[in-house]
């Protein structure tokens, strides 16, 4: 039988996920900050510590994070990132010089150990493609003209995922020099092997996969999934990135139910995945990071615009798409707190999670308020650009 108090526990888990999940979308904003601070609320040192169902929450925080990429990678085709690559390469770049270095920076200048340095660098660097996603629909600029850099760069920053996430986990082990490097390029041909199948094999493993009874389909894509995520751990990639190359080999009709299937596991287990990152917090290691965590937060809102400024000027997009695109990439959120995870359970710099956590926070909250004052800013600078007075004045110059 088991424990009720385990019951009781996990039931309000979920139930107090579930009023989070409500509150924020009357306010129109992405949960993942309730979450997190739902889980420091109830860590160690919070408010009231969660005792039995902690062990579960982890379990489940695992497969929160197996389905979070999962589901990215369902977004995609091989080919499709092959040709966001092509491209996207220019303004990728772009975005990764300009966003990676005031991580790595500060990491610097905080003192860290170099390997800490170049986790802050990725938290720092990746934007959160849910709340892109969630923003892109809720703001109905779908259609956009911009929208399409937008997406090119998030392909881009997966695309550094998937070769980042392998490098970092051979880094934390701390192993030799000539063993880091050959272990690396494995961890990288293993991923681009896998790329280059998704596009020559991905259909027929669709249609093989396919079936059209839902709990077939679903235990089967789950299963596979499961089975990359432990393969790819053994051959220390990232349990996440064994899952989302598994994405972006399935596509078609299995791809789009599997979507539809999955969503809710997502839901569920992301949810607990947010929440356990905050239960293993400290509330009172935050306060001390807040200064250089806002002082990122502010940098990265001014990075993230001059990256969409140039994807969306390289577009041939007017002002106004230009400053949306910049705002669209603020915010930072689900990959930001795997790689703070990453580092946290393979020894990183103790102030690397609260750092994490109280700068996914601010951008997470900030970033729809960004994406709707960029939009009237660009509003009102294009209505000016077109008024009358305006172009007197330009012919008089």
């Amino acid at each position: 039988m088991p424990d009720p108090l385990f019951l009781l526990e996990l039931g309000a888990i979920i139930l107090g996920l579930a009023l989070l999940s409500r509150l924020a979308g009357r306010f129109g904003f992405s949960p993942i900050p309730l979450y997190l601070l739902a889980g420091l609320a109830f860590g160690e040192g919070g408010l009231v510590p969660v005792v039995t169902a902690e062990a579960f929450v982890e379990i489940g925080a695992e497969i929160g994070v197996i389905l979070l990429l999962l589901l990215l990678g369902l977004e995609y085709t091989g080919r499709e990132l092959i040709n966001g690559l092509r491209t996207g390469t220019v303004a990728g770049v772009v975005d990764l010089v300009l966003n990676a270095a005031p991580g790595l920076a500060a990491g610097f200048l905080l003192g860290w150990d170099p390997v800490s340095g170049i986790l802050l660098a990725g938290v720092t660097y990746i934007s959160s493609s849910g709340i892109v996603a969630k923003l892109l629909a809720d703001m109905g600029w779908v259609g956009n003209r911009e929208t399409p850099a937008v997406l090119s760069i998030l392909v881009m920053e997966d695309l550094v995922m998937a070769v980042y996430l392998p490098v970092v986990a051979v880094l934390l082990l701390g192993v030799g020099f000539a063993s880091a490097i050959v272990t690396v390029a494995a961890a990288v041909a293993v991923a681009a092997a896998f790329l280059g199948f998704s596009v020559r094999f991905g259909p027929a493993l669709s249609r093989v996969i396919f079936s059209r009874s839902d709990e077939t389909l679903l235990l089967s894509i789950l299963g596979i999934a499961l089975l990359a995520a432990g393969v790819a751990e053994q051959l220390q990639i990232s349990a996440a990135v064994g899952a989302f190359l598994v994405g972006l080999a399935i596509s078609g009709p299995a791809a789009d139910r599997a979507r539809t299937l999955l969503t809710p596991l997502r839901d569920l287990f992301g949810g607990v995945f947010f929440a356990f990152f905050g239960l293993s917090l400290d509330p009172a290691g935050i306060p001390p990071v807040l200064g250089p965590a806002l002082g990122l937060a502010a940098v990265g809102i001014a990075t993230k615009a001059g990256t969409g400024w140039f994807a969306g000027t390289r577009a041939g997009v007017g002002v106004r798409g230009r400053l949306r695109a910049g705002a669209l990439l603020t915010a930072r959120g689900e990959f930001s707190i795997v790689i703070a995870v990453l580092g946290a359970t393979s020894g990183a710099h103790p102030k690397l999670a609260p750092v994490t956590a109280a700068y996914v926070l601010t951008l997470a909250v900030l970033g729809p308020i960004v994406a709707r004052a960029a939009d009237h800013l660009g509003a009102s600078l294009t209505a000016r650009e077109r008024s009358p007075d305006a172009t007197m004045v330009r012919e008089e110059a």
